[in-house]
């Protein structure tokens, strides 16, 4: 482990408020990032970030020899393929090249590094078609699925007022709260909360206001 990794033992239970801590720089001007885990080198390592654009921001074009991850939060960002508003997912797999930029500002929920030998997906959640998933108040979208890799990535929503029976993790999970808030026997998590749930645990989601979350579970490093 270097000193500037970020919660990189996938064993342990990570839970990261991403609105109470500071922005830092990137290497392109009006470019901004939140880092909420990193593994490996600071510029080369896995790496999952919340990243803001200021209006008129550009990154430098450059491939992802990791592959990719986007989920547009807010505003619109573009690069070489059109501009992508909120509530669009990407999944661009190793050696995808870019350079993106915003007009008007953006903040993306972006992982990269993760994503090796991946099919281009391009969602848009505003407009996807959402499954019961046999639970009273509670559907999902799915964004991307691996059977090989035993890795799942969805949207879930929850109903104001949901409770979940408790779920059991073999392979870890990690949620992004997206919208709303949720509880667990763990504790309380609100808008923009990032949690990492290690292989074996296990939870009983609640939430009385509603909630909507982003969801990935499988293909952790061991």
């Amino acid at each position: 482990m270097t000193s500037d990794e970020l919660n990189p033992d996938y064993k342990k239970r990570a839970v990261v408020q991403v609105d109470h801590m500071p922005y830092a720089a990137s290497p392109a001007a009006g470019v901004w990032r939140k880092r909420l885990e990193l593994r490996g080198g600071i510029e080369s390592g896995r790496v999952t970030s919340v990243v803001r654009f200021d209006a008129g921001a550009r990154f430098p074009w450059h491939d992802h020899p990791g592959g990719e991850e986007i989920l547009v939060l807010e505003g619109e960002f573009c690069d070489d393929r059109g501009c992508f508003g909120a509530g669009t997912y990407q999944l661009n797999p190793r050696g995808f090249a870019h350079a993106p930029y915003t007009n008007s500002g953006c903040l993306l929920f972006v992982k990269l590094r993760q994503y090796e030998g991946r099919e281009v997906v391009l969602v848009d959640t505003l407009a996807g078609a959402w499954i019961e998933r046999g639970l009273t108040g509670v559907r999902s979208l799915p964004l991307h699925g691996s059977p090989e890799r035993g890795e799942y990535t969805r949207l879930t929503e929850l109903a104001p007022g949901t409770r979940v029976p408790r779920v059991d993790l073999p392979e870890g999970e990690e949620l992004f709260v997206l919208r709303g808030d949720f509880r667990d026997e763990h504790g309380h998590y609100d808008r923009h909360t990032w949690l990492r749930l290690p292989a074996g645990s296990h939870h009983s989601p609640a939430s009385d206001s509603g909630c909507l979350l982003y969801v990935k579970s499988g293909d952790f490093p061991r």
